[in-house]
């Protein structure tokens, strides 16, 4: 394969930019905008809207992760750049959910101080658990960087896969012409979804709790115990018997000795 057009390198790179932006910009709105408390009751329209606007983000990664879908995308556009096209249509849609959220009024908890400190190490843990999740399977790759700058070597499948895990989802995409190889580096050996674990920690260990955050954190966690089953069933299937044994190894879904 030809070393790809300048043009392409800088759409996977101003790719991997606006996939970083989209997090901090998801954790700015999270952190900031969403613990905004809103008095009055929870308006059922608003819940609605915020149900419907996460849905389609949703959808947009079980739609992408289809294998005719892919199939098209890598011959409408340079292949390597596939996984790019996903991160931008991912990272944009994000910022549109975070931008478009509507205020929830209500308040679930609030933890007064210094009590709520105590929540603070969980996040931390939940960030470092996604960051270091991410380090295993490569961060480049899941930006969709290693694709762009390594053209030749075929895009790896290290662990289990996701949407979103963290959130635009970590499967490379099942290469048959090389065998997938499932990590149990760092995390991957205690479950086989950290970054979806680092995700619910982050969205949960909060020592306010908004109408408006609870929402999010609720929906979002149940499009991952949906996602799950669905995500390991394509993986069995295009590993052969790899997954089963990556299985048998790491028994645990989402939290260590319980499920």
């Amino acid at each position: 394969m030809n070393a790809p057009h300048p043009a392409a390198r800088a759409f996977a790179w101003a790719g991997g930019a606006l996939f970083v932006a989209a997090l901090v910009y998801f954790l700015f709105s999270y952190s900031v905008t969403f613990g905004e408390i809103v008095e009055g009751k929870a308006a059922p329209g608003a819940i609605a809207f915020n149900l419907v606007l996460f849905s389609a983000f949703a959808l947009h990664h079980s739609i992408f992760a289809r294998d005719a879908v892919r199939a098209f995308v890598r011959r409408a556009v340079f292949a390597p750049l596939e996984r790019s096209v996903y991160v931008w249509v991912a990272s944009l849609m994000l910022i549109g959910v975070c931008y478009a959220w509507r205020p929830v009024a209500g308040l679930a908890w609030q933890i007064p101080s210094p009590w709520n400190w105590a929540l603070v190490p969980v996040q931390l843990c939940g960030v470092w658990l996604t960051l270091r999740a991410t380090a295993v399977i490569d961060g480049l790759e899941l930006a969709g960087l290693r694709q762009v700058m390594n053209p030749q070597s075929p895009a790896s499948a290290k662990a289990s896969a996701g949407l979103a895990e963290a959130p635009f989802g970590r499967e490379g995409g099942p290469n048959p012409q090389s065998p997938m190889e499932f990590k149990t580096d760092g995390p991957y050996g205690w479950v086989r979804h950290p970054i979806y674990l680092g995700w619910i920690l982050l969205v949960f260990a909060v020592g306010t709790m908004t109408m408006t955050r609870l929402v999010l954190a609720l929906v979002s966690s149940v499009y991952i115990l949906i996602a799950i089953p669905f995500e390991e069933r394509t993986l069995r299937a295009h590993s052969g018997r790899a997954y089963d044994d990556y299985m048998k190894r790491v028994p645990w879904k989402l939290i260590p000795r319980f499920f």
